[in-house]
Order: structure tokens, then C-alpha cells, then sequence
């Protein structure tokens, strides 16, 4: 699809280049008719005629010998010219011309020359490198392939780049095309599937290198051993009716039939059926016949009985001996079998994780794993250390190498909305005494005015000259206050942590306030001559946000969120006592999409408060408390809202 994208991009470009072109071709044109027309006045003056099916040459011809100038046409063009002309310059007409045909006008002093336009080629844009479709999870070791008429040079390179796993070609395969779709298959088999399917064959070799090969003649990769291609040696040893001593059992009768094949590249397998015989027996006879060197530490004891066809003998010996008392071990190719405690035959190995942390690995490993062998941590290395037999020892790693995988971690955001509307009503009228009050306050856009004893005898007096009583003045101290004031809030507080943790550990943020108030205690002390020990003591009282979220993804990039949110709000600053609170908690556990968002909460609280004070009985009585009393009245209303988004990183 970008490839398409790509390829009408760099046609639209080359078509606008091309028109482009084409006009900056004709304005250059006529900059130029209107140059010369200063040497050859003929071409500004006008003409007045009409043509019908002239040739070119004519018609040019005619215009030259009008107007006096020097035309010269390709004999070549075979063009009639149909036109009806009136009032136009010569110059215009020539243009015209010019562009209706597709003609160029070479210019030589005062000659014009007219002749069929040829275009510069175009130079095509190069098109893109094809694009290698290769798809690889680390997470789950799947391979997927799209690869139609590619390289395989390229190919190679593309997964060794995307998987970080060694692929190389062998000589005289770099240019070979291979063809092969594959989705989310096992690495292994992805390779040996695509190499297959063209031809081809794939080989592992001990440093964990893939190297890809041709087929040679007559080989064929489903078969994996070809009869025709096959040398064997055959051992029998016939039944033993005698009675046998020690473990090997006391009058059974045992068989042991041992057959090695060998293809025409020199592997070797073993074909083996054994009724109760000797596992000493079997080992001497079976490295017999392959050919290859041992040495035993102490006595086999036991019996087996077993039928295996076509197996490596390194593969054979760890079956013969698991289970057993005893291992191996390989040592300048010669195979050293005993009892697995003995000295020589205890192994070493240090194993290094490269995606996870060594914290716990010991607790995962199973315990018949770890029975009989020692395993130190190295922190600082980021490994463990395991030392005693060999075959566990191998066991072990294969078991923590399926652990040691690439840790998805997950990227949280996390939106804290609140959004708080609030309104606060406050009406009443004061009056007292009190020293030095002055006449003022606000009238708009709320009414908070005090009115001094001046004033009031101002208003009093002015009353007193209007009206046959005198209601006289007020004490030089006396003053009235008169309120009216409404309050409305609307804030949105808005929060946008990001928190970011290990697939399955959780994720912590704390965020808040803390404030202190003052608790008094009084204590008497003494009998004879008691005093009063008056004691203060401060405590804290905290309002915290805390979100905790514990994410777990799934194989389909699916997030499982273990969601906690606690939000603490102090309401009010009171002057003594603790500070009054309110709580909203959100618990959930939701599975949402990589990189989706999720929206939890929504709880709404609502706080209404009405207060007053006044004259006792007349504050009570309606319409006639509003001038004995002052109210306030406020309603508070606030929702959270949580927005939770995750995005998994590998």
C-alpha cells in the first residue's frame, strides 16, 4: 500500500514538473516575441483576416510578406489552419500558433523559425527498494514470512536484522529468488519451511549458526535417512539362557541387537533393541560398533530394556542413563561414564539471563531439577552458577532459557479529572458599636457596604426635614453593615501522570497535602497546691491521590489492569479541630487493547450547607428575618473522572 502511495506521489510530480514546464516554455516565448517587435515593428501591429484550411506554410508566408518579417517554416509540418482573426496583434497571433500546435520558435536575429516541439525526455524517478516482509515476536519466538520473487540474499539479511539470530548463505546463493508465505510459525521451522519450499536446506551448526544449502542430487529433506545412501554395521548377541549374576537378574533370558547407519555425509545413528540386557553391555557393545572412545569410572548396574531406530548416539547415552545413578561426560572425545558424584563427571556451567533478573529463579525451579546440584547467584553478572551433574545441569538451563524471555513493559497514562461547580449565597444586616468605623464597602458586583454613625444621622436628619417627627441621631459609634453577595465557582483540576512498570508488577503514584491542627489537653497536677498544665500537640491530617495499577498482558497484546484509585480532598479550612474530608475510591479490574483508552468514575458528590445568625424569635419569622438575621447558604457539586490508556513496550 505505501509502495502505491509512493509511485502516485512521483506521477503527480512529474505530471504538475511536465505542466510546469510547458508554461515557463511559452512565457518565455512571448518575453521574446515582444523583444524583437522592437526591431521588427511588424509584429505589433494588428491584423484583421480569416483562413480556412491554409496550410501553415501559407498562412506564415502571408503574414511574413504583410507585416514585413522573416519567417522560415519546416517544410515537414502538415498542419491547415482554420481562424478568423480581427483586431489582434501579429505577435499574439504567432503565440497562438505556437501553442495550438505544439510549435517551437527558434529565434536568429530578427529570423523566426518555426518547427515541431520535441519535448525533453523525462528522467523517471528511481521506484523504492522493495520492502522484505518479515514479521518476528520475540515474545513467542514466531517467525512470519511474505516473500514473493525477493532475494534471498536480502531475505537472509532482513531476518538475521529482525530476529537477531545468525542466518547465512552458503556460496553461490546470493541472488537466488525465493517465493514462500509463512505466519507466526516457530523460528526453526519458519526457516526449514521457506528453505524447503524453495529448494533449499537448512543446517544448525554447534555455535547456534544457520547456515542455508542446496540440495545435492538425489537428496530428499522429508527423508531423513535414505536406505540407498546407508553403510551398516550390525551386532547381535544371542539370547543367554545361563543364569546371570548380581543385577543383571537370575535366569531371565536377555537379547541385545545393535545396528549403526551411517549416510553419505558421515552421521552416523544407531538402531537399537534390547530385551533386559546389561546396561554395561549396551554401552560397550553400542560404542563398539560406532566407533567411538570410553572410559568407565565404575560398575554400570541394572537392566534395560528398550528398541530405539535412527538416534544420535549422544542422544542414546543421555536416555540410557537418565533416571539413573549415573552420567556422562565428553572429554577430548572420549566419553567418561560413572556415577554421577564421582570427581571428573561433576560439571560447571555459568548461565547468563538476558532478557529477565535472576531475583527469584530459584523459587521457580522445580525442586526434582535442582536435587543434586548447587546453584550460586551472581548479581553483579546477572547469572547463575550450576554445578553438578551435567545431564541436570542441561536440564536446568533448558528449563530457565523458556523463562528468560523479553519482559513486555507497560507504559500507563493515567487522566485525573475533576471537575467542582460551587455557589455560595451570603444576605444579612448588621448593626453595633464599635470605634472608629468609616462610611464603605463594594456595591458592585456584590453589595458589602458599612454605613458609619455619620452617615446614619445624614440619612436621619434628612428624614427629620421632610417629615413632622424628628426619629433624632445615633451615637457617634453606632454602625450598619448591609450584605448581598453571591459567589459561583466552576474549576476543572486535571491531573496526567504517566506511570511506567514490568508486565505483572504493579505501579505506584502518591500525590497530596498535609495539614496539621492543634489538639489542647489540660491536666491538673499536685494535691496540696494543684496547678492547672495546659499541653498542645499538633497531628496530621493527610489528602492524598493515589493510584495503583497492576498490568498484565496477554499473548494477543491485550492489557489486564488491576485499577486502585483513592482521591482524598480536604472541603474546609476550619480554624480549630481537624479539617473536614472527602473520599472517591475506584477498585476495578478491566482488559482493554494496546494503546486504548479506558474511562472509570464518574462519582458525583454534592455538598449543600445553610448557616445563619440573628435576633432570637424575630430571625424566625418569615419575610421580617431577612432584617433581623444574616444567612449564608452554599452548594458545592464535584465529579472525577479517571482516563486510563496503556501502551505495551518491548
Amino acid at each position: 500500500m505505501k509502495n502505491k502511495i509512493l509511485y502516485v506521489c512521483c506521477f503527480l510530480l512529474l505530471f504538475s514538473g511536465s505542466v510546469w514546464a510547458q508554461q515557463s516554455r511559452y512565457d518565455e516565448l512571448e518575453q521574446r516575441l515582444r523583444d524583437l517587435s522592437s526591431v521588427s515593428p511588424g509584429l505589433s501591429e494588428t491584423v484583421d483576416f480569416s483562413v480556412s484550411g491554409a496550410s501553415i506554410q501559407e498562412f506564415l508566408r502571408g503574414i511574413a510578406e504583410s507585416h514585413n518579417l522573416n519567417i522560415s517554416v519546416d517544410p515537414v509540418l502538415n498542419i491547415r489552419i482554420y481562424n478568423n482573426f480581427t483586431n489582434e496583434k501579429v505577435y499574439n497571433i504567432l503565440l497562438f500558433i505556437a501553442k495550438e500546435y505544439e510549435l517551437d520558435i527558434q529565434f536568429v536575429g530578427s529570423i523566426m523559425s518555426f518547427k515541431k516541439y520535441n519535448p525533453p525526455p523525462v528522467i523517471q524517478a528511481a521506484a523504492p527498494p522493495k520492502e522484505i516482509l518479515v514479521k518476528y515476536n520475540t515474545y513467542n519466538n514466531l517467525l512470519s514470512l511474505d516473500l514473493k520473487n525477493d532475494t534471498l540474499e536480502k531475505v537472509v539479511k532482513k531476518i538475521t536484522q529482525s530476529t537477531k539470530k545468525n542466518v547465512i548463505l552458503s556460496s553461490g546463493l546470493n541472488g537466488k529468488i525465493i517465493n514462500v508465505y509463512i505466519e507466526d510459525m516457530p523460528f526453526e521451522n519458519a526457516i526449514q519451511k521457506m528453505a524447503y519450499a524453495n529448494s533449499l536446506k537448512v543446517v544448525k551448526t554447534d555455535d547456534d549458526f544457520y547456515v542455508i544449502k542446496s540440495i545435492e542430487e538425489g537428496e530428499d529433506l522429508l527423508v531423513t535417512n535414505d536406505p540407498k545412501n546407508k553403510k551398516k554395521n550390525t551386532y547381535q548377541r544371542p539370547q543367554n539362557n545361563k543364569t546371570n549374576t548380581g543385577t543383571q537378574g537370575s535366569g531371565n533370558n536377555s537379547s541385545l541387537f545393535v545396528e549403526v547407519n551411517e549416510d553419505s555425509l558421515g552421521r552416523k545413528t544407531i538402531n537399537l533393541d534390547a530385551v533386559n540386557a546389561p546396561i554395561t553391555d549396551v554401552i560397550k557393545a553400542v560404542s563398539e560398533e560406532i566407533g567411538n572412545n570410553y572410559f568407565l569410572f565404575s560398575d554400570i548396574k541394572g537392566n534395560t530394556t528398550t528398541r530405539v531406530n535412527n538416534v544420535k548416539f549422544d542422544d542414546f547415552l543421555g536416555r540410557l542413563l537418565q533416571g539413573t545413578d549415573y552420567t556422562y561426560k565428553i572429554d577430548n572425545k572420549i566419553y567418561m561414564i560413572g556415577e554421577r558424584k564421582l570427581e571428573g563427571l561433576r560439571a560447571n556451567k555459568v548461565v547468563q539471563f538476558q532478557y529477565r533478573s535472576l531475583d527469584a529463579v530459584q523459587d521457580i525451579i522445580p525442586a526434582e531439577l535442582k536435587k543434586g546440584v548447587e546453584i550460586k547467584e551472581f548479581k553483579e553478572l546477572n547469572s547463575i552458577l550450576l554445578s553438578g551433574s551435567l545431564p541436570q545441569i542441561m536440564e536446568i538451563e533448558a528449563f530457565v532459557r523458556q523463562l528468560d524471555r523479553v519482559v513486555p513493559m507497560v507504559m500507563i497514562e493515567v487522566i485525573l479529572m475533576d471537575v467542582r461547580k460551587g455557589r455560595t449565597l451570603k444576605t444579612g444586616i448588621s448593626a453595633g458599636v464599635a470605634d472608629s468605623v468609616k462610611t464603605g464597602g463594594s456595591i458592585f458586583p456584590g453589595l458589602d457596604f458599612k454605613f458609619g454613625s455619620k452617615s446614619i444621622n445624614d440619612f436621619l436628619g434628612w428624614l427629620g426635614t421632610n417629615n413632622v417627627f424628628n426619629i433624632g441621631r445615633v451615637t457617634p459609634q453606632f454602625y450598619v453593615g448591609l450584605s448581598a453577595l453571591e459567589t459561583n465557582n466552576n474549576v476543572n483540576v486535571r491531573s496526567t501522570p504517566k506511570l511506567s512498570t514490568l508486565n505483572g508488577h504493579d505501579a505506584n503514584l502518591s500525590i497530596g497535602s498535609t495539614r496539621y491542627y492543634a489538639l489542647k489537653t489540660q491536666n491538673v497536677v499536685g494535691s496540696l497546691t494543684p496547678q492547672t498544665v495546659v499541653t498542645e500537640q499538633y497531628n496530621a491530617v493527610q489528602a492524598n491521590l493515589s493510584v495503583n495499577i497492576k498490568p498484565i498482558v496477554s499473548g494477543d497484546d491485550q492489557v489486564t489492569l488491576n485499577i486502585d484509585v483513592s482521591i482524598t480532598d480536604f472541603t474546609d479550612s476550619p480554624v480549630s479541630g481537624p479539617p473536614p474530608s472527602s473520599t472517591s475510591q475506584f477498585k476495578s479490574i478491566v482488559r482493554v487493547r494496546n494503546e486504548e483508552m479506558v474511562v472509570l468514575g464518574g462519582l458525583e458528590r454534592t455538598e449543600s450547607t445553610e448557616g445563619g445568625s440573628g435576633v432570637p424569635l424575630l430571625s424566625r419569622i418569615p419575610v421580617i428575618k431577612w432584617l433581623f438575621s444574616s444567612r449564608t447558604k452554599s452548594k458545592n457539586k464535584t465529579v472525577s473522572v479517571v482516563f486510563i490508556k496503556p501502551t505495551i513496550i518491548y
